[in-house]
């Protein structure tokens, strides 16, 4: 049975990981290894760090081929421990941000360092190592084919879900000032400075004074000054009582964020999947998303879409969700009803088909292998010719490794004596093939006829070896 790799943290892809668990019956196997990971980014190789990480992945990886079973990797930062394993292993992509990083395509987050790249393409050769590999959209998917060479055939498509117990219209709010809400880091492909720029053109208008805009979420991790360089941006913009930032929430302060705001905005330049506007919509609030990456797949017609690229659209395009009430309404109805399908259930019982998949994969996979693994040559073992002291048959016995086990006539029962005269014999995996001296044709002992000569008049028969 396939366990899953539960990794305990706070991040979008350890939630992941948990409402996994949570949903499915499978045996877990929980680690904190994830959550220390992402917090060794930029750090120097000869670090003391970077030395207490060699140990714990080292030791990660010895655990997990311990269990001597498939298992469930739930984010592609894992995949440095995956290309270590013995045994098959499934594994979940996220995006291929980091990837992008590393080849130098774009800066998403932050051109990694010499220590990084190593660790990184680690990643995604572990990744092309998985037996299957979960794409968590479409995009994704396109992106593995695209930059990893990864087979179609090899991927599946689940989508992530929600918590609807938790993100859903609440009534109580935690601030009294109209705002427009933003999600997520402000890593570069978050587009966070773009919002900015856009927000500031909206206060200048001089129709929404008392809007503010807040951010949810950390800055991002310590491999760069993320904050600094928002900040800069604010003063720049004269900003610094209009943008109010809360840091980390909990899922239910957030919902109580998500169902006051004005509207949401997330005008990223990529996403793999994105929480937040199905988190949105899900709490009644209408959504503005980029119309790049995998966010149109996901959110659809339930959500405006812009290009991240151009401030002027971006601006425009709040003035007009805040001013138009039957526009609002008529998202946040599309919403709801997007926001429906995308649950942890349905996420669960997809994952959990993959799995008998990939074990009835192996299964056959395990019989075609032993087919062939009796069809080809593995190495030479001696067979030894008996003769029996009663009615004087001979025949032939494959005995590997000198096997001292007692042999009897197959006709007689009587006593037989070996005569060293070792004849070749192919032994091919599991099963015995006999041949001639001349090196002959060869079939198993088990289809030999007990006519059928071997060498010259000698005869040959099936396997004869009673043991003490």
């Amino acid at each position: 049975m396939v366990k899953l790799v539960t990794t305990l943290g706070a991040g979008s892809v350890d939630l992941y990981a948990q409402k996994l668990a949570q949903n499915l019956d499978v045996p877990k196997i929980y680690t904190n290894i994830y959550e220390k990971t992402a917090k060794l980014f930029n750090i120097s190789f000869l670090s003391a760090k970077a030395m207490k990480a060699i140990w714990e992945d080292w030791h990660f990886i010895r655990m997990l081929n311990q269990e001597n079973s498939i298992v469930h990797l739930p984010n592609h930062h894992l995949g440095r421990h995956g290309l270590f394993l013995r045994e098959p292993y499934i594994i979940t992509v996220h995006d291929l941000i980091r990837y992008f990083d590393l080849k130098g395509y774009s800066t998403f987050i932050h051109r990694p360092n010499p220590r990084d790249k190593f660790y990184l393409s680690l990643d995604y050769r572990g990744v092309k190592k998985a037996t299957r590999v979960i794409a968590v959209s479409q995009t994704t998917k396109r992106d593995l084919v695209r930059h990893l060479g990864i087979p179609e055939e090899c991927i599946s498509v689940i989508y992530e879900g929600i918590d609807h117990q938790v993100f859903r219209p609440v009534s109580y709010r935690l601030v009294d000032y109209p705002y427009i809400l933003f999600v997520g880091s402000e890593h570069p492909r978050k587009n966070f400075v773009g919002l900015l720029r856009a927000f500031s053109q909206l206060k200048k208008s001089g129709k929404f004074e008392e809007l503010k805009l807040v951010k949810v979420g950390k800055a991002g991790g310590a491999e760069a000054e993320f904050r600094k360089q928002s900040l800069k941006v604010i003063e720049e913009l004269g900003l610094q009582t209009e943008v109010i930032f809360t840091d980390y929430v909990a899922e239910e302060d957030l919902s109580a964020y998500y169902s006051a705001a004005e509207c949401f905005i997330l005008p990223s330049f990529y996403e793999g999947f994105g929480f937040p506007p199905l988190e949105a919509m899900a709490c009644g609030c209408p959504v503005i998303i980029s119309n790049r990456s995998a966010l149109p797949e996901v959110a659809g017609e339930a959500a405006i879409q812009v290009d991240p690229d151009n401030v002027d659209e971006i601006a425009a395009t709040l003035h007009e969700i805040l001013g138009n009430e039957e526009m609002r309404k008529a998202l946040i109805s599309r919403g709801v009803q997007k926001a429906a399908k995308f649950t942890w259930k349905r996420t669960a019982e997809q994952t959990f088909k993959v799995y008998c998949e990939v074990e009835e994969s192996l299964r056959t996979s395990n019989k075609q292998l032993y087919k062939i693994k009796t069809t080809e040559e593995v190495k030479t073992l001696p067979t030894y010719e008996y003769e029996c002291s009663h009615c004087s048959c001979r025949f032939e016995i494959k005995r590997a490794f000198s096997d001292e086990s007692r042999v009897v006539c197959h006709r007689c029962g009587g006593e037989v004596r070996r005569i060293f005269s070792p004849v070749p014999i192919i032994f091919k995996g599991p099963g015995f093939y006999c041949t001639d001296n001349a090196g002959g044709s060869h079939k198993p002992w088990h289809e030999s006829n007990t006519d059928e000569s071997m060498s010259g008049d000698k005869k040959t028969d099936q396997e004869v070896v009673g043991s003490k």
